[in-house]
């Protein structure tokens, strides 16, 4: 089939029947719950990009393998040019979500993506797992499949690694094998728009002990297998707030969920990795399972930061505040952070290393640089937009105000922004503002942002290990060259010394 289309993926999700928990209800209609239906169709806009030819020329290809125009997302890179390919598709459907979700198809199609080219380290272990990759790989990319993916631990003891919890199976771990598949029983997080996706793939970060070989797991099944429960988080919108006076939280809501899974059978032919610690916990750094898809999150991020710059730029502009020094001053921090971040996207591809595979891969010191910087910046651009609007933020009128004819010469009056800019668009950009730095639905961004790929303080520390460890120091050496005094001669003056002092 290859690229599909806005209006068969709302099929496909029509079609489906997981069991999805919101609110303490069981939801029968996904497509028409007021929650999910405008994610749904946002998403379903991305898929139609593949068709326009605005974009489909720059997000698409010709499969070689079927002769299927298929996303850009499933190319495996073998040179500079491909990895910009794969870059125009990211920040496509970033610009057209103003990188305000995170898991956009493109992201988790790159992650199979790299698994499936780098089968070989499966094969390491077990050659059925090895061919079920690359026969999965193969589905996505033939049925355009929309994945969600669940790779955390639900916070419970932290102290104690997961066959170490009171309940054998608070972790998703392995039950049992069957002939019909693998029976697993417990739970993962943070699975964004679970409810309205096609499947689900689970894997885990490195970090296994010994006696965790139950929950060394790696295994995709469809989002309705029998067994398998999506409890949503609350709902940061409650999908029947206006356009007007949510721009951004009435199209844009991610919902993520907690995957409870109730002896669900995985069919072996989905079964990735089982019952293996060393496998599991080399399978994110040896796949490119991390590296590859840090691209994908990097380009979105740089979107993500461009929209909050500009909406703090427009915030100070509408109502004349950006000619006074410290507010230059902050907006222009946070116009260089943004080059920042497109630089290091843009050293990160040129300087790309080949692996022994023949996969161009995106360069890690940059990628990880970005993944260092970003739960920083996007925080403190999400501070400056308060600053700047100030207490403008909380005194935005609703469009029903605009509409009352009692009302509206106040509104005109007492509105209005600097000269030019009218009242209607004046409280147009405040609150497309306080729905980025105020909302429930901002806040919600703002976190995923902090913790986007785990523990910032933890990857940080990782990274320095190994930028330490790849660095030689050579530069102080060579600082010191010529420096040093002679320790035999020091040692030589100091029993001078002590001789000396006997006397």
């Amino acid at each position: 089939m290859g690229i599909r289309t806005g209006a068969q993926y709302i099929e496909a999700v029509k079609a489906r029947k997981p069991e999805v928990w919101l609110s303490g209800r069981k939801v029968e209609n996904l497509f028409e719950e007021p929650v999910f239906k405008q994610p749904i169709l946002e998403i379903a806009k991305l898929y139609d990009m593949q068709h326009d030819p605005e974009f489909q020329e720059k997000i698409t290809h010709v499969c070689e393998e079927t002769g299927e125009r298929v996303n850009n997302a499933f190319l495996v890179p073998k040179s500079y040019e491909d990895l910009v390919k794969r870059r125009n598709v990211f920040e496509a459907y970033a610009r057209a979500t103003f990188g305000l979700m995170g898991r956009t198809p493109d992201f988790l199609n790159v992650v199979v993506t790299s698994m499936y080219y780098n089968s070989w380290f499966f094969e390491k272990y077990n050659k059925n797992w090895a061919e079920n990759v690359r026969n999965y790989y193969r589905y996505l990319r033939d049925n355009d499949i929309f994945l969600t993916h669940a790779i955390i631990n639900p916070q419970n003891d932290r102290s104690k690694t997961s066959h170490e919890q009171k309940d054998t199976y608070t972790h998703l771990g392995a039950v049992k094998e069957t002939p019909d598949g693998l029976v697993v029983r417990g739970a993962k997080m943070l699975a964004t728009l679970a409810p309205v996706t096609d499947e689900v793939i689970i894997y885990s970060f490195p970090g296994f002990a010994p006696g965790d070989e139950k929950y060394a797991l790696a295994f995709a099944i469809p989002i309705d297998t029998p067994g398998l429960r999506i409890i949503c988080r609350e709902p940061m919108q409650d999908g029947t707030r206006s356009f007007f006076d949510h721009p951004l939280a009435s199209r844009f809501e991610e919902m993520d969920a907690l995957l409870v899974f109730d002896d669900v059978v995985v069919p072996w032919d989905r079964v990735f990795l089982y019952n293996n610690v060393e496998a599991a916990n080399k399978l994110y750094p040896m796949t490119g399972a991390g590296q590859q898809p840090a691209h994908q999150s990097g380009v979105r991020g740089l979107v993500k930061l461009e929209f909050a710059t500009h909406v703090a730029m427009k915030v100070a502009d509408t109502i004349g505040v950006d000619g006074y020094l410290n507010v230059q001053d902050q907006l222009g921090e946070l116009a260089q952070s943004l080059e920042s971040i497109r630089a290091l996207l843009k050293v990160a591809e040129y300087e790309h290393t080949m692996t022994e595979h023949g996969e161009a891969m995106p360069a890690y010191v940059p990628l990880e640089t970005i993944r260092g910087l970003l739960p920083k910046m996007y925080p403190r651009a999400i501070e400056v937009i308060q600053i700047v609007g100030a207490g403008g933020l909380l005194m935005s009128p609703t469009g029903a105000d605009f509409e009352s004819a009692e009302l509206r010469d106040s509104i005109d009056n007492y509105y209005v922004g600097r000269e030019g800019i009218s009242s209607l668009e004046r409280v147009s950009i405040f609150k497309l503002a306080w729905d980025l730095c105020g909302e429930a639905f901002g806040q919600r961004l703002l976190q995923y942002e902090r913790y986007y790929t785990g523990d910032p303080i933890r990857k940080r520390g990782i990274f320095y290990n190994n930028y330490k460890r790849q660095t030689p120091l050579t530069m102080v050496d060579e600082a010191l060259k010529g420096a040093q005094l002679d320790e035999k001669a020091l040692d030589e003056k100091e029993l001078d010394n002590k001789e000396a002092l006997t006397n």
